[in-house]
């Protein structure tokens, strides 16, 4: 492990602090892309850690000017491609930061011969996407189109951004868009790829309507229609699902077990079970995980173990997403000892709890108000030896939990274990600490996360505006108000069109 950094030493020290870390080794490369929208991985890399780190310390947002790499290539030290992309994803959650350093490495000697890689531009796009600067984010597709680095996963990106954002015209505009900087049109692929993204976020109504107007130019095929099948069915909208499943039969494309697997979240799981193997189409994991999970929705959970006994007895390993299910539906029926004895057989079985499996016990502590019990696994979660760390999610369910307790103290240990593991903060997290502020009457810390989350690139919600504006104002600190208000003013155009909901009314006391 590379030795901590300094806090706040002199730059001599820092900088052979940072010699050591940029010479360490680099993550090896990651493999081929299952997928079309997959980023590479959060490889484990010290140097990468330590960096992040180092970066979000230091790094002043109110000098734009200063690079990043001021802080990083003071010993003159070679930044590799690898350690550049492990870095942009470490760094998802300060995109103003992140867009910062890839500009700076795009310019910078070491890097300048092979140009930052394709990975680097497309970590920044959704890094981008994810504080909705759109406007940002188009900025690096264009820089990556001149720098050669622009290809159909960029788009993907952005698209799914704009969905995840609601700006679902946007996205398929953005789709439409990638012809002029890929230099071809997409195939369908990633035709299949843009359905899959609107039907993931409930969008299967504006999925279907592309899809009848462009089908014939990709051909309809398997993959679509199965697509399409699990958006409706993700909005509980059978009718369309069976709609679509007649369609395709009537086309030629008989369902596989993906399609049968997709209509198990909706149809009563025993009866498909039998059509599908009457079809010769045996269940295999992903059909039990699928209905373990309706089951667990549902908050049935003796039909939960029935179903997790029958699928064992059939010689059908459990996974990390079955066990998960069933332990969440334990926990949250209240049945906290048994969803215990299942982790404790997840373990023994050699399967690795997963941060969702221990978010279900974090969830039914905080119903439970069980300080004692979530503090414990938290410890135990972030231990060194631990194999599973918190997730964003984790933070996020402790940080709502002791804001509700008025655990101040609490709560600011975890935000600073979350800073310092680089997962977040996210929009959320900042949403609920300020929060938690302004109902306590804190409005210095509730201004001082404010600003926060607006230097590192977050547009915060209309209500987080009008709470804190509200609260300033009958607290008599309209000068203060003031002050925030500039700075928000000054940010404004780097999130484009969207600031421009955020406008508000002059508040009467």
């Amino acid at each position: 492990m590379p030795p901590p950094v300094p806090a706040a030493g002199g730059s001599a020290a820092r900088a052979a602090a940072v010699r050591l870390l940029c010479t360490a080794t680099s993550p090896p490369d990651t493999a081929s892309l299952p997928h079309l929208l997959a980023l590479p991985p959060v490889a484990p890399s010290p140097a990468a850690d330590e960096l992040a780190r180092l970066l979000l310390a230091h790094h002043n947002p109110f000098h734009p000017a200063e690079s990043p790499l001021q802080l990083i290539s003071g010993g003159g030290v070679a930044l590799s491609g690898d350690l550049l992309v492990q870095l942009l994803l470490r760094l998802r959650g300060a995109s103003k930061l992140a867009l910062s350093l890839l500009h700076a490495a795009r310019l910078h000697p070491s890097m300048a011969p092979a140009r930052a890689p394709a990975d680097a531009y497309d970590a920044v796009v959704d890094a981008l996407g994810r504080a909705r600067q759109f406007d940002a984010a188009w900025r690096v597709v264009v820089d990556a189109s001149a720098d050669g680095a622009a290809s159909p996963r960029t788009f993907a990106v952005l698209a799914r951004r704009y969905v995840a954002a609601g700006m679902t015209r946007q996205a398929i505009r953005t789709f439409d868009d990638m012809e002029a900087f890929v230099g071809r049109e997409p195939d369908a692929g990633e035709f299949a790829t843009l359905l899959d993204t609107l039907c993931k976020y409930k969008y299967p109504k504006v999925a279907t309507e592309i899809f009848n107007k462009r089908k014939y130019k990709y051909g309809p095929n398997e993959k679509m229609y199965t697509i399409l099948i699990y958006g409706w069915c993700k909005v509980n909208r059978s009718d369309m699902a069976q709609k679509f499943v007649k369609d395709m039969i009537d086309h030629g494309i008989e369902p596989n077990i993906v399609t049968y697997n997709i209509l198990l979240n909706i149809h009563a799981a025993e009866n498909l079970l039998k059509e599908m193997r009457d079809k010769r189409i045996e269940p295999d994991v992903t059909s039990y995980s699928i209905i373990l999970h309706v089951y667990s929705r549902a908050h049935k959970p003796e039909l939960c173990l029935c179903m997790f006994r029958l699928m064992k007895e059939r010689g059908i390993c459990p996974t990390v997403a079955t066990y998960t299910s069933v332990i969440k539906c334990l926990a949250s029926c209240g049945r906290l000892e048994d969803a215990e004895t299942l982790l404790d057989e997840m373990v023994a079985e050699g399967v690795c709890p997963s941060p969702a499996t221990y978010n279900c016990f974090f969830k039914e502590y905080r119903g439970r108000k069980d300080v004692s019990g979530a503090l414990q696994l938290y410890d135990k979660m972030k231990a060194p030896s631990s194999p599973t760390a918190p997730d964003i999610h984790t933070y996020n369910i402790l940080l709502g939990m002791f804001i509700k307790l008025d655990r101040h103290g609490t709560v600011m240990e975890i935000w600073s274990n979350m800073c310092e593991s680089t997962v977040g903060p996210d929009l959320d997290s900042y949403t609920l600490l300020i929060h938690g502020f302004c109902d306590s009457q804190k409005w210095r810390e509730a201004c001082q996360f404010f600003m926060e989350m607006i230097e590192k690139g977050f547009l915060p919600q209309k209500i987080t505006f009008e709470t804190l504006y509200r609260g300033l104002i009958q607290a008599d600190m309209l000068r203060t108000w003031r002050r925030l208000k500039r700075r928000v003013d000054e940010e404004a155009a780097k999130f484009g069109d969207e600031f421009k909901l955020y406008h508000m009314k002059p508040y009467k006391r």
